[in-house]
Parts: structure tokens; C-alpha cells; sequence
């Protein structure tokens, strides 16, 4: 069977069943990874494919770029004092857990806390982009999408933290490439505002595209993975919005949308065809229910009581807010790989957190009726399209929370 006929197959069964399957709650990231684990214990080294790769970084990076894209400042600054108490208990459970990890499981302090990470922190942009079919309240979703964006944010700066602590001279060294880089995009985007998108009309979301792979590509040769890049380059875009509007425009944000809703697929199916063998064994199966009974009602009941004490929520409400930040699929995703990688983690931890991740983003689906999905093409809310918000936290944003919500949070 010739190379192209492949793709060709492979590419369908990557856009067209797990839709299909979606019908049954499942998810469609988790049956692309499961094709991935299939294809590699049918074609074991053989399944991994440079072109499948390079389709994959585009997938995570364009994820990223989207979801640095879809940070509202604005919105978390009406909501600072709460999201700061939210992340203070986000660094203490963070802390709590990379400490019992190092302490008991016998893990390097590095490794401990990407582990932290990979178990507490939400995935946000698989989240934002199934909010408007879990049937929350406007007060819910603005809520959802703060938390989410914060604990990103904080889980970046973790990620860049703990993956260049080893080595104090490459983290300075990392730092100051980090901070020129973010001094330079502005000037970057600028530049091509000037001199190339007034002269190539419409091509905007060519020159977005093409800086967040470039940023993301930088922060991959720095040694924190190509997702931190591509979230800058977003965010940058997104805060240039007042002076370059085309650059961050509805228009530009769906054919983002578009555009990874194509490549995401393939980095789901990467992650399964890289999952080594001795990860799928009745031992990592067993550890990994342990875990998810104990790390997920936790997460949930941490998030439950803040919103139970701090703002005096229903318990239905708190509990729908707490569910929908549950999903971790693609950070645990990202850090399981760079734990194996980088610490050459245990097959069965590595296993045992494919599973987590697999649970936590089924858990929502099951509760709310309705499947989360990574893909960031969704059906938007009525009334939007040309003078529709930048993104989509806008839509849960521009009206402030109702008088009495606003006021205690």
C-alpha cells in the first residue's frame, strides 16, 4: 500500500469516526489516542512517522496559540481577588502533591512536580471550547473559563520553573531568552503589520500563524516544550488587539479554529503511538483507579468548598463548576511524555496517568450528558459573526456577573 493512500486512510479515521463515536459520550481525543495505542502495538517502532510528528506539533501549538488568543485581561481583573485566592490554593495543592510525590514516591523533586501538574491542572482549552453545550448559567461559564485561563497561566510559569530549576545557569540564560522574546513579539507583529499585511490583504492569519510556530519553536529549543511559545504568541496577539484589530479578529479566530480542529487529531494519535507497551498492564490500570479515586474527588471538593465558603453557591452550582474544570487530558498528555522522557518515569506511573486523564475528561461527558471536545470548532452562541467579541471568554464575559454574583466575587 503506497505512503499516500495511508495518509490518506489514516486521515479519515482521524476526522470522520471519532465524530461518529461521539454520539456515545466518547470523546473524541481519547479515540484518536486509541487509535494511536492500536497502531502501536500493531506496527510497534514502525508507528511512528516524522510527517505524523510535524502534524502533531502543529496540532499542540495551534491549540495554544488559540488559547493564548482567548485570555480576557479584562475579565481577570474583574475577577482578581477571587482567582487570586483560587490559585493561592492551587499553588498549596500543587505544592502538597510534588511534596508526597517526592517524599513517598521516590520520584526526583523535578518529576514530582511536573507530576503535580499533570494531576491538578485543568486542560483550558478543551474546556472553553465545550462550554456552550454543558448548559451552564452565564455566571457558571464566566467562572469556568477564569479558573481555567488562571490556573494555565500559573501552570505555565510552574512548568518553565521546575523544568529549568536543575540547571541555574541555562535557567538564566532560558529567562532571558523568555523575557526577549516576549519584548520582541509585540515588535514583531508590529513589523508585519506595517510593511507586509497592508500590502498582502487577508493575510493576517498567515503571519499569526506563522509567528506562534516560530515562538513555539523557540521555547521547544529552550527546554519547555512547544506549548508555552505558542500560548505567548497568543496572548501577544490578543493584547495588540486595540492596535492591530485584524490580527486577533472573529474572522482570524475561526479560521484558527479551523485550522486546528485539522492538526489536532494528529498529536492525540502521536500520544498513543509513543505509549510503550509495558504502560498497558494490569498494574497501571489498578494504580491508575487509585489515583483517579483519590486525586479527582479532591480536586472537585477543593474547588466545591472554595465556592461553597467564599461566595455562598448553591451546591448544585458549585458542583456543575467544579465538574466542568475537571478535564486534564492534554496537559497530562504533555508532562506524562516529559516526565518519561526527560526521567524516565516508571511504564506503569506512565500508564497508570493515561488512564487519569482518560477518566477525568469521560467524568464531565457522563455527568453533563454531552462529550467534551478538544477540537475548537463548535457551534457559536447566537448573535455572533462580524461584530461578534474577539473570543470566546468574551461571550461569558461582556456583561459583568449579575449585581449580586459581581459583588461578593
Amino acid at each position: 500500500m503506497s505512503h499516500e493512500l495511508v495518509y490518506l486512510l489514516l486521515i479519515f479515521a482521524l476526522l470522520v469516526i471519532p465524530r461518529a463515536l461521539q454520539r456515545f459520550s466518547l470523546p473524541a481525543p481519547l479515540t484518536c489516542l486509541l487509535f494511536g495505542i492500536i497502531g502501536m502495538l500493531w506496527l510497534g517502532d514502525q508507528a511512528h512517522d516524522a510527517v505524523i510528528g510535524l502534524l502533531a506539533t502543529l496540532g499542540i501549538s495551534s491549540l495554544f496559540l488559540f488559547a493564548g488568543l482567548e485570555v480576557d485581561l479584562q475579565a481577570l481583573r474583574r475577577g482578581m481577588w477571587p482567582l487570586l485566592a483560587h490559585l493561592l490554593i492551587r499553588s498549596a495543592t500543587l505544592f502538597g502533591v510534588g511534596w508526597l510525590a517526592w517524599r513517598y514516591a521516590g520520584l526526583p523533586w523535578q518529576a514530582a512536580g511536573l507530576l503535580a501538574l499533570a494531576l491538578l491542572t485543568p486542560s483550558t482549552g478543551f474546556i472553553m471550547d465545550s462550554l456552550s453545550r454543558l448548559g451552564l448559567s452565564e455566571d457558571e461559564r464566566f467562572w469556568v473559563t477564569s479558573k481555567a485561563i488562571a490556573g494555565e497561566l500559573l501552570a505555565l510559569a510552574a512548568l518553565f520553573i521546575v523544568l529549568q530549576a536543575g540547571d541555574p545557569a541555562h535557567m538564566a540564560l532560558s529567562s532571558t531568552a523568555l523575557l526577549a522574546m516576549m519584548v520582541g513579539l509585540p515588535l514583531v507583529f508590529i513589523a508585519l503589520g506595517r510593511w507586509v499585511a497592508p500590502h498582502a490583504p487577508g493575510s493576517e492569519f498567515s503571519l499569526l500563524v506563522m509567528v506562534g510556530m516560530v515562538a513555539a519553536y523557540i521555547t521547544y529549543l529552550l527546554g519547555v516544550y512547544y506549548l508555552v511559545g505558542a500560548f505567548i504568541a497568543g496572548l501577544v496577539a490578543r493584547l495588540l488587539h486595540q492596535r492591530m484589530p485584524l490580527l486577533a479578529s472573529h474572522e482570524n479566530l475561526h479560521a484558527l479554529r479551523l485550522f486546528a480542529s485539522f492538526f489536532v487529531p494528529f498529536y492525540f494519535f502521536n500520544a498513543g503511538t509513543k505509549v510503550p507497551s509495558e504502560a498497558l498492564s494490569w498494574e497501571a490500570l489498578g494504580l491508575g483507579i487509585v489515583i483517579t479515586l483519590v486525586v479527582l474527588p479532591l480536586r472537585i471538593a477543593v474547588v466545591w468548598l472554595q465556592r461553597r465558603v467564599m461566595f455562598g453557591e448553591s451546591f448544585r452550582s458549585s458542583l456543575r463548576v467544579s465538574l466542568a474544570l475537571a478535564p486534564t487530558l492534554i496537559f497530562t498528555l504533555v508532562l506524562a511524555a516529559i516526565m518519561r522522557d526527560r526521567f524516565q518515569i516508571p511504564a506503569v506511573l506512565f500508564g497508570a496517568l493515561l488512564l487519569y486523564a482518560a477518566l477525568t475528561t469521560l467524568l464531565p461527558s457522563l455527568v453533563f450528558r454531552t462529550p467534551f471536545d478538544v477540537d475548537p470548532v463548535e457551534q457559536e452562541p447566537a448573535g455572533q459573526g462580524e461584530d461578534a467579541p474577539v473570543a470566546a471568554t468574551e461571550v461569558v464575559t461582556a456583561d459583568p456577573p449579575p449585581a449580586s454574583a459581581s459583588a461578593s466575587r
